[in-house]
C-alpha cells in the first residue's frame, strides 16, 4: 500500500516537487548555503523586508546620551583619579585632540569617484576629530573645541568656502558607507556638545543628519537597488545602520520631521537580522579579520548606544549566539607578528578598533577579552574611556587559555596553533580551509592557505588585497568573476597548492579534522605537545583527492605541512610567499630562509626527487590576462618558494625548522600519511639535541574554548563523514530526476 502522503497528491508534478524540497531540507547546510543565501554579488536574493517586529522606542530627553550619559560623564574624571588605564587613555585622547587641532579641515579628495567611496576616509577621519574634541570639550569646557569642530562641520555639509561634494549628496549616497560615516560624526557632534551648541548652530547639525544622512537611508530601506546593502552580512551592513542609527538617536526627540523615529525600528531590525549574522556560528567574521574591525566597532556602537539611549539593546546582543564567540575570533587570529590576514585587508582602520572587546568583555561577562584588548595599541578612545569596566582584574588574559583553537563552522573553517602565548618569539601558524562564498567579495580563493610566524618574524604570509578600483575587483564570487584574474585574490598568490595552473573551483566544500593535546584540562610532556589540522580539498580542485595537513612537531617547535594527491590527472605547484631571502642547498631539498639575522630551515622530508624553486611573486605567463584597465600591485619584497609536482600519486611534506637558540633538529620525521595522523604518531621521530632550548608550551586548562578531536564537512556542530554526504547527494539527486520526469 502506497503511503497516503504520496496517495492524497492529485497532481505527480506537484508530488514531485514537494519531495524535492523534502530532501533539500536534508542536505547539509553547507551545500546550499551559498547559493540559497548568496547571489551573484553576494547579495542575500530575497526580497527587502524585516521579519522581526517594529518596536515602539522611549527615546531619553537628555543630552548626551549616545554611549554615555550625563551622569557618567560627570563622574569620569573620578574614575579617570583611580585607574591607570583611564588615566592613560585619557592623555592619549588629549594628545590626539591638540594634534587634530592644529591640522587643517580636511579637503575633498581631488579627482573623486564617488563610486568607489573616495569620500570614505575623509568621513572617518572627521568623525574622529569630533570625537576627540567633543571629549575635549565635556572634560575642560573650554570652548576652544566647540569652535574648531563647528568649522569641520560647516566645511563637512557643504557650507564653508569650499567644494564639498554635490549639494543635497554631499555625504555622498552612491557609496553608502560614506554616508554612514558622516552621519556618525555629526550625532557625535550633535548629541556631545548639544549644550554648547546655539540654537541656529543645533538645527543646523539636525537638519544635515536628516537631509544628507537619514532620508538617504529611508530611500535605501525603499529601494533594495540603491539600499543592496540592507540585505547582506558584512560591515556594509553594520557600518551603515550604525551611522543611520546613532543619527537618529542623537535627534530622535528634536527632529520636527519625524524621520528618526521612521528609520530607527528599521535600523534595530535590520542589525539584528543581518549585522549581527556576519559572525558565523563559530565566532569567525564572515569576511575577513579585517573587516571584522569594521563590522564589530559599528555593531557594539549599535547595541552600545541602543543601551544608554533606550535603556536595552533592544536584543541586538542576543540575536546571535555567537557573539559570545568572537572574542576568540579576534585573540586566536593574532599571531606573534601579525594576524592572519587573509583575504583583503581593507582600508586604513581609522574608528574601527577592537575596542568592542571591552564592550563586550563587560556586557557578556567576558572578563578575558577586556584584559586582552586593554593592553592593546588602539585601546585609547573615548568610547573606551566608557566600555572598559575598571574592576576587571588586574590578571593575565591568557591564563587557562587553550593554545589551539578550531573554528569549525565549513563556511569560515580554520585552524589557530601556537607555541606560547606570552612569548613574542614563539611560533604561530594558522590555516584556512573554508568555503569560498559568502564572503562579500573580500575573500580569496585560497582553501588551504596558512601564515608561520617565528622568531618574531613573519616567514609565510598573505599579500592582502590589491588595488579596490580595479575593473571587476567586486564584481561577484562566481568562478568567472574577473576577481579572481588579479595575483593577489586567485589561487596563485597564497600559500597553498595551485593544480593544473588555475584557480580553485568557488563551489568546493571541505572536510576537516583537527587535534591538539591542549584540549582544556589534558596535559601533555613538552616534546609530545601538538595539534593538528587536516583538510580534504578535494571539491576545490578537478582531482580524485587532494589533502593538506599542518601539524606542530617537536614539542610546538618546528611545522610539517603534508599534501597528498592521488591519481592527479595534471601536474601541481607547491607555493608559499614569504619576505625572506632564500638559498637553497646544491641538492635543492633544503632552502634556507633568513630575515633580520633570523633563521629557518624548510626541508622537503618526503621521499622522491622533489626540489625547491624561487618564484617572483607574478602571474605566469600562461595566466588569463587582467582586466581591461586592471593591473596588479607591486609584491615588493616577496619571493615565492615553490616546488613543482608531477601528475599521478604524489605527497609532499615539508618541515619548517626556525633555528632556535641552543636548538638543533637531528633525525627526519617519520612520513606519516594523513589517514594516521594523531597526537602521538609523530613523537619518536622528533628526537633532538637542546642546549638552552626555545620553549614556549605551556599545559592550558581553558574555559572559553572546546578543543579535541572532530570533524566536519559541511553541517555545523555535527560529526558527518563523505559516505553520509554522498548519500545525502544521491537522494537530492534521485529527487530532482523524479521532479523532472513528472514535468516531462
Amino acid at each position: 500500500m502506497q503511503p497516503s502522503a504520496l496517495r492524497c497528491c492529485a497532481w505527480p508534478a506537484t508530488c514531485s516537487l514537494v519531495l524535492l524540497i523534502f530532501w533539500s531540507l536534508l542536505l547539509p547546510s553547507s551545500l546550499v548555503y551559498a547559493e540559497s543565501i548568496w547571489g551573484e554579488s553576494g547579495k542575500r536574493d530575497q526580497p527587502l523586508g524585516h521579519n522581526l517586529p517594529r518596536q515602539a522606542l522611549s527615546v531619553v530627553e537628555e543630552h548626551p546620551r549616545l554611549f554615555a550619559s550625563g551622569e557618567q560623564w560627570n563622574g569620569l574624571e573620578a574614575q579617570i583619579s583611580n585607574n591607570n588605564y583611564l588615566q592613560k587613555w585619557n592623555k592619549t585622547i588629549f594628545d590626539r585632540a591638540n594634534e587634530f587641532y592644529d591640522e587643517s579641515v580636511i579637503a575633498y579628495p581631488d579627482d573623486c569617484d564617488v563610486s568607489v567611496g573616495c569620500t570614505l576616509e575623509v568621513a572617518r577621519y572627521i568623525q574622529l576629530r569630533i570625537k576627540h574634541w567633543a571629549y575635549a570639550y565635556i572634560l575642560t569646557n573650554d570652548t576652544k573645541w566647540v569652535d574648531r569642530a563647528w568649522e569641520e562641520l560647516q566645511h563637512a555639509a557643504g557650507n564653508g568656502t569650499e567644494y564639498f561634494g554635490v549639494p543635497g549628496d554631499n555625504w555622498n549616497s552612491r557609496h553608502f558607507l560614506d554616508t554612514a560615516e558622516f552621519t556618525a560624526a555629526f550625532a557625535y557632534a550633535y548629541d556631545w556638545l548639544y549644550d554648547a551648541w546655539t540654537p541656529s548652530q543645533r538645527d543646523a547639525i539636525m537638519w544635515s543628519i536628516i537631509e544628507l544622512g537619514l532620508q538617504k537611508g529611508i530611500d535605501c530601506f525603499a529601494d533594495q537597488g540603491t539600499g543592496w546593502w540592507t540585505v547582506v552580512r558584512g560591515n556594509w551592513n553594520c557600518v551603515s545602520n550604525a551611522g543611520l542609527l546613532l543619527g537618529a538617536l542623537a535627534i530622535y526627540n528634536e527632529d520636527p520631521t519625524g524621520t528618526a523615529a521612521q528609520i530607527l525600528p528599521d535600523t534595530i531590525a535590520n542589525s539584528q537580522q543581518y549585522c549581527a549574522h556576519a559572525i558565523s556560528s563559530d565566532g569567525t567574521w564572515l569576511e575577513t579579520p579585517d573587516y571584522w574591525y569594521f563590522g564589530i566597532q559599528s555593531f557594539a556602537q549599535i547595541a552600545a548606544a541602543l543601551i544608554s539611549a533606550t535603556g536595552s539593546d533592544q536584543q541586538t546582543l542576543s540575536a546571535n549566539p555567537a557573539v559570545d564567540l568572537t572574542g576568540l575570533f579576534r585573540i586566536y587570529s593574532q599571531g606573534m607578528v601579525d594576524k592572519f590576514n587573509y583575504g583583503d585587508c581593507g582600508p586604513e582602520k581609522i574608528t574601527a578598533t577592537a575596542n568592542p572587546l571591552m564592550f563586550y568583555g563587560r556586557h557578556l561577562g567576558k572578563p578575558r577579552w577586556t584584559q586582552f584588548q586593554r593592553d592593546q595599541e588602539d585601546a585609547a578612545d573615548p568610547l573606551s574611556m566608557f566600555w572598559y569596566d575598571t574592576t576587571t582584574a588586574s590578571g593575565q588574559w591568557s591564563d587557562g587559555l587553550e593554545l589551539d583553537h578550531y573554528f569549525s563552522y565549513v563556511n569560515t573553517s580554520w585552524a589557530s596553533m601556537r607555541s606560547s602565548w606570552t612569548d613574542d618569539n614563539g611560533l604561530y601558524v594558522a590555516m584556512k580551509a573554508s568555503t569560498l562564498m559568502g564572503h562579500q567579495t573580500h575573500g580569496d580563493l585560497d582553501a588551504g592557505d596558512f601564515v608561520l610566524d617565528a622568531l618574531g618574524e613573519r616567514w609565510a604570509g598573505d599579500l592582502c588585497q590589491n588595488d579596490y578600483n580595479g575593473p571587476g575587483y567586486f564584481e561577484s564570487e562566481n568562478q568567472d568573476s574577473r576577481r579572481w584574474l588579479y595575483y593577489r585574490c586567485g589561487t596563485e598568490g597564497q600559500n597553498t597548492l595551485l593544480y593544473n595552473g588555475s584557480n580553485q573551483l568557488v563551489n568546493g566544500i571541505p572536510v576537516t579534522t583537527f587535534n591538539s593535546t591542549e584540549n582544556g584540562g589534558s596535559s601533555s610532556t613538552q616534546n609530545s605537545s601538538t595539534a593538528f589540522y587536516i583538510a580534504d580539498l578535494t571539491s576545490f580542485y578537478e582531482a580524485t583527492s587532494i589533502k593538506r595537513g599542518i601539524r606542530l612537531l617537536d614539542g610546538r617547535k618546528r611545522v610539517l605541512i603534508q599534501d597528498e594527491i592521488v591519481n592527479g590527472g595534471a601536474s601541481s605547484q607547491w607555493r608559499v610567499h614569504t619576505n625572506a631571502t632564500v638559498v637553497l642547498t646544491d641538492d635543492s631539498k633544503q632552502a634556507r630562509l633568513t630575515l633580520n639575522d633570523k633563521t629557518v630551515v624548510a626541508k622537503i622530508t618526503s621521499p622522491g626527487d622533489l626540489v625547491f624553486k624561487t618564484l617572483q611573486a607574478v602571474r605566469a605567463p600562461s595566466d588569463p590576462p587582467l582586466p581591461e584597465g586592471g593591473t596588479d600591485l607591486p609584491n615588493t619584497g616577496v619571493t615565492v618558494l615553490a616546488i613543482d609536482v608531477a601528475q599521478g600519486n604524489q605527497t609532499v611534506s615539508v618541515v619548517f625548522t626556525p633555528q632556535w637558540p641552543g636548538y638543533t633538529a637531528t633525525n627526519t620525521t617519520k612520513q606519516v600519511p594523513l589517514s594516521a595522523w594523531n597526537l602521538t604518531s609523530h613523537d619518536t621521530y622528533d628526537t633532538h639535541n637542546e642546549t638552552g632550548a626555545h620553549n614556549g608550551t605551556h599545559t592550558a586548562n581553558g574555559t572559553d574554548t572546546q578543543n579535541g578531536t572532530s570533524t566536519h564537512n559541511g553541517t555545523d556542530g555535527k560529526v558527518e563523514n563523505s559516505a553520509h554526504r554522498k548519500s545525502h547527494m544521491d537522494l537530492y539527486v534521485l529527487s530532482v530526476l523524479v521532479a523532472l520526469g513528472a514535468y516531462l
